[in-house]
């Protein structure tokens, strides 16, 4: 099929050539539209409840609220996971679901399994389903900064225009706001007045809610007019307010300004953002939906704040402190930098191989061509250009030119024989190029092959490297497609038919190659023992490599999770992030900014207590660090942490943070996740956990959340008083709310802004535990009794939050690991805590995070690349004919790895994800050199008699071919081997690989092959 296909395109030249130039430009505008992003969408197909209820401790969350909903969820279809955190108030339950599942289809099964729950939940609870957006949907974040501007009418401004004008955006799930006071008109109740007049707090709710209504009366027909009816009631500021009739007593009206303070107030704050150490902030958030171009929702954004900025009051700016392009911007750079270098060192590889300028351009012109169509396959497919995808294409920008290098390097060879001069070119050319078409096919077909379990990897680490698979199946078809279509038609055009000065290069490597072959051949056992000897000590060496996932990917900022007491209160937390901030910016110079976060954010998204921060630092270019080392700068953190007594910390990154929450409910490479019934067992676990985990060699930011100790005034109802009284519950817990927390009544509409109109008690009542105490709680006969009377107030401990995963409680201790594989430290862990701890009946511990990613990678590589290398024996045979011929090919894989192996040993990189690619990569070059090398040797066989000679003609004529292959690989991935910025992680274990390996590889392809060929095929002819 492939010498009918290269004589249609020589035959058609003209049109071979135009359909090339309409594929380039098709492949250039998918280019310019596909989608751009740091990385690929990693996020399982998932949605989250967030449901909130005021006053509620973690286990009235878990017990009233999370327990029935997560109940109601189990039998979800092709549902994976369901994990649940109840805190003070708020219950956030996260359900994944199976890759592929419709995100609309899996929010509309949710929705209806909460709907019909709904009804037996508290009358209070409040929420539903969470945006749709993902955990690295947080895209962009902004402060709002000005001189004149408070903290409330900063927080006023962002709510309602700035996120108003932000959310109508395509693209944009959400937006969030944290920090500054939201807005409120607050009645404040004076209870000794409410007790004189005999006003009850649902007399005052009543005539708020009551009095606060627009409405419709009706329509009038009057002669030809019709005219519409209605009721002008709603209150519109405070002086309505204050007037507002509550009753009517001995001919007297009696206003609300008679027994409360009618003021602008604010609601209770959950959380606070402080900045640089200074004052607070008000943060805005801006979330991307799930599935769209983070690059083009980004440019939308920013181009309307800088609208809005315009806008804004005088002094007031929008200051941008996280910007998700910027990394997308710098990932791009990065591997699009090494794809421009690689394609420099290829053409001066070529030149210098070729000897010619002609024919390094007919085989580099293979480059943009391969490039352009495989940029229309990934907008085909709906392949983002990112990080990995891009990378995919610069792991095969060595083995593009693979099969170009064989066709136009045999072409040439055709062309410059004194033998053909009498041929016509055409016919030289056509038959030259069927010479190879086949070895050129299955080579190709081979790196193809070996691809494909990369397509199989589940999880994590299917998100990130099927991308970086498919990118290079889509190049390496392309580069076959137009190796036997595109190619022979440019050697036509651009090739000429005349002898050829030698290539001073080749001469010089065929004298000393010829040399070593024939000694070679003359000390067979010698060499043999000697390959078996580099084999050995490589699995020796492959023993001594560690092993992990991935490598840490430098995000170019800083997130210091910092955890303080359980109970400490809002003001108290503040102030010390506004020291530890100070003290950072005063002794690490490399910090531009700091923008902190603590307590929960108004969505529910991140739903943090009052003792949890998240600092985040705005980071100096490296080259401005006094010592450009990440593990440097975080142990200059330490130091200033470690004076700060009474606080936990631990570092992370903005999406390493949310790909840790995503994967297991929290952040760290390793989380040991504890299953069990009792909550103060499981804490009790937790803790000789974290001691057993402190003590190995490795462990860094050992964490465990403080799960107790957190102090709540439980209130209990004493009904039989209540009873007496005719006091019901309800009304009774909505005094005491609207004391404390406040009742919203209402809405006061300015303009287009709708602000809470709240009953809320006064400040002192918010602050003082005695003050509640006495209050006067006045009946509906308009006598009052002592609050204590009806309820008895008692001061208790519970847990900070509770935890559950598919309805088990579990508690968790996570760490980080520095200086050692990962898998080396769980096992050691592991073992420590199998000897160590004694687990009750019906305990477990399982292993999360990044160990549990490459565990399941391990798994699945280990089976499906060796059904791999089976579908490349049978290629092989079909190919040759020969199972023996095909067994000698894939002898060139094992001693292929033995170079790879050093590289990996000596440089002290892990054996991870990354690395495996680099192993299957170098398995298709290995076996691609021999297929080349063994089919010229069977076609030698009849016109070379003699064995020895037959294999040292056909290896010196395939020197040149296979030198380029290894060489053009082994320089392709130079730039990646010395490549700075986020993602040059990833790309260096693997770069490292297949250099090494190449040089391990084309030797023993060079020398090993054409000996085994000789002994085992050439000797029995």
């Amino acid at each position: 099929m492939s010498e009918k296909l290269i004589n249609f395109v020589l035959s058609q030249r003209f049109l071979t050539l135009l359909v090339a130039m309409a594929v380039f430009i098709f492949g250039a505008s998918s280019m310019l539209k596909l989608p751009v992003d740091a990385y690929p969408d990693v996020a399982p197909t998932q949605v989250k409840i967030i449901l909130k209820s005021s006053g509620m401790t973690p286990a009235e969350m878990e017990s009233r609220v999370m327990i029935p909903v997560e109940q109601n969820l189990q039998s979800i279809p092709k549902q994976l996971i369901v994990r649940s955190l109840a805190k003070y108030g708020i219950c956030d339950i996260t359900i994944d679901f199976e890759d592929g599942v419709d995100i609309y289809w899996a929010r509309q099964q949710v929705a209806q399994r909460l709907s019909e729950v709904k009804d037996t939940l508290p009358e209070n609870v409040s929420g539903g389903l969470a945006p749709i957006t993902t955990p690295l949907g947080e895209v962009l974040m902004f402060t709002i900064e000005s001189d004149t501007l408070d903290l409330m009418q900063k927080r006023t401004l962002l709510d309602w225009v700035i996120n108003k004008r932000i959310r109508s955006i395509d693209g944009v799930a959400d937006t969030n706001a944290l920090g500054g006071y939201v807005k409120t008109y607050e009645v404040t109740p004076d209870f000794a007045k409410m007790k004189l007049y005999k006003i009850t707090v649902d007399m005052l709710q009543s005539a708020l809610s009551k009095n606060n209504k627009n409405e419709g009366v009706g329509r009038l027909s009057i002669g030809e007019q019709s005219l519409f009816i209605r009721t002008e009631g709603r209150l519109k500021n405070l002086e309505d307010i204050s007037t507002l009739i509550i009753k009517n007593e001995d001919a007297r009206d009696v206003r609300i300004s008679d027994i409360a303070e009618v003021n602008i107030g604010s609601l209770t704050r959950g959380g606070f953002v402080t900045k640089d150490g200074k004052e607070e902030a008000v943060e805005g958030l801006i979330l991307s939906r799930k599935g769209v171009d983070t690059s083009g929702v980004l440019k939308r954004v920013k181009a309307e704040l800088k609208s809005i900025e315009k806008e804004l009051p005088k002094g007031t700016t929008i200051n941008i402190f996280y910007d998700r392009s910027d990394l997308v911007s710098k990932a791009i750079n990065t591997v699009t930098k090494a794809l421009l270098e690689a394609m420099a060192l290829i053409i001066i590889v070529l030149y210098l191989f070729l000897g010619s300028f002609a024919s390094a351009f007919s085989v580099a012109i293979i480059l943009p061509f391969a490039a352009m169509m495989t940029f229309i396959a990934m907008s085909y497919f709906g392949i983002s250009a990112n990080l990995m995808s891009l990378g995919g294409l610069a792991i095969a920008i060595g083995m593009l030119v693979d099969a170009g290098v064989v066709m136009v390097e045999n072409i040439a060879e055709h062309l410059h024989d004194e033998k053909y001069k009498d041929d016509s070119k055409l016919s030289v050319v056509m038959s030259s190029a069927k010479e190879v078409a086949t070895p050129v096919f299955t080579g190709i077909l081979i790196i193809i092959i070996v691809f494909l379990p990369l397509l199989t990897l589940e999880g994590l680490e299917g998100k990130l490297f099927v991308p970086v698979a498919l990118s290079i199946v889509f190049a390496l078809t392309s580069s076959l497609i137009l190796a036997l279509t595109f190619i022979p038609v440019v050697s036509f055009y651009v090739l000429k038919k005349a002898p050829q000065k030698p290539v001073a290069l080749m001469v010089f490597l065929e004298k000393r190659y010829e040399k070593i072959l024939r000694f070679s051949l003359s000390h067979q056992n010698s060499l043999f023992v000697a390959v078996g000897i580099l084999w050995i000590a490589a699995v020796v060496a492959y023993v001594g490599v560690g092993k992990t996932f991935m490598p840490s990917l430098d995000e170019g900022n800083v997130i210091i999770g910092i955890e303080k007491n359980p109970s400490i209160s809002l003001e108290a937390s503040r102030d010390i992030d506004l020291k530890i901030q100070q003290a950072i910016m005063r002794e690490v110079p490399e910090v531009l900014s700091i923008v902190a976060r603590g307590g929960s954010d108004e969505i529910g998204l991140d739903p943090m207590g009052l003792n949890d921060t998240d600092t985040f630092l705005v980071l100096k270019p490296k080259d401005e660090w006094r010592v450009p080392s990440n593990e440097w700068l975080l142990d200059e953190f330490r130091r200033i942490l470690d004076e700060f007594v009474g606080i936990e910390y631990s570092f992370t990154q903005p999406i390493a943070m949310r790909v840790s929450e995503m994967l297991s409910g929290s952040r760290g490479d390793i989380v040991v996740n504890i299953y069990g019934g009792d909550t103060g067992k499981l804490e009790e676990i937790a803790k000789e956990v974290v001691k057993i985990t402190e003590s190995i060699k490795g462990s860094s930011d050992v964490y465990k959340k403080a799960n107790e100790g957190v102090a709540y005034w439980e209130i209990e109802f004493k009904d039989e008083a209540m009873a007496r009284l005719g006091v019901n519950k309800d009304e009774l817990s909505n005094y005491l709310k609207a004391s404390v927390d406040g009742i919203e009544v209402g809405i006061i509409q300015e303009d287009l802004r709708r602000i809470p109109l709240m009953i809320k008690g006064d400040k002192i009542l918010q602050t003082s535990m005695s003050e509640n105490m006495n209050l006067q709680y006045v009946l509906g006969s308009g006598q009052s009794v002592e609050i204590n009377e009806l309820v008895e107030f008692k001061m208790t401990q519970g847990p900070v939050q509770i935890d559950h995963e598919n309805t088990m409680r579990k508690s968790l201790v996570q760490t980080n690991v520095v200086g050692r594989d990962l898998v080396g430290f769980v096992n050691e862990l592991s073992s420590l805590i199998d000897t160590k701890l004694q687990l009750p009946q019906g305990y477990f511990v399982e292993y999360a995070g990044e160990y549990q990613n490459q565990q399941r990678a391990s798994k699945r590589l280990s089976v499906v690349i060796p059904l791999s290398i089976v579908l490349v024996f049978i290629l092989l045979f079909v190919t040759f004919n020969s199972s023996l011929q095909a067994f000698l090919v894939l002898l060139n894989i094992p001693f292929a790895l033995i170079g790879g192996i050093y590289g990996l040993y000596y440089t002290g990189e892990y054996m991870s994800v990354p690395a495996s690619v680099g192993f299957i990569a170098l398995m298709g070059i290995a076996v691609l050199n021999g297929v080349v090398m063994l089919e010229y040797f069977n076609k030698l066989q009849g016109s070379v008699e003699d064995s020895k000679e037959l294999v040292i003609q056909g290896s010196l004529r395939r020197l040149r071919p296979v030198l380029m292959t290894a060489f053009i690989a082994a320089l392709g991935l130079i730039p990646m081997l010395f490549a700075t910025g986020p993602g040059s992680e990833i790309q260096k274990p693997l770069a490292i690989v297949v250099i090494n390996g190449l040089v391990s590889s084309t030797f023993l392809t060079l020398v090993l092959l054409p000996i085994l060929y000789h002994k085992f095929v050439a000797k029995k002819l």
